[in-house]
């Protein structure tokens, strides 16, 4: 099982134009958890965010964290290798660098 995050161009209008797109195991959920971001990057719904910015917060929050004390986060790890620290730090960097550019962009998930 696997995260597909997406921002859409709101604008677009004869079909759907994905401005960013990422992809990241599910083993790192609790990972999110434990950072406060799971709801913003698996069930933004769930939060009301349906817009990029709508969650740029608790990306930011999340992130320095999770910088902060890389020990904690990594005892989150996956034992089979398949989800770990090294991997999502540069997942919500990359989602947040995306949300910043896009602010307006729609969140869309698929989990």
């Amino acid at each position: 099982m696997s995260l597909d995050f997406s921002l859409i161009d709101p604008t677009a209008t004869y079909a759907t134009e994905e401005l960013f797109w990422k992809n990241i195991t599910h083993n790192l959920g609790g990972m999110a958890k434990e950072a406060g971001i799971y709801e913003a990057l698996w069930r933004p719904e769930e939060i009301s965010a349906t817009i990029a910015k709508d969650i740029i917060q608790l990306l930011e929050n999340g992130l320095a964290d999770m910088k902060k004390r890389p020990k904690h986060y990594k005892k989150f790890d996956s034992p089979n290798g398949w989800g770990l620290y090294v991997h999502f730090v540069p997942f919500v960097e990359d989602v947040l660098r995306a949300c910043k550019e896009y602010p307006e962009a729609e969140i869309e998930v698929s989990r």
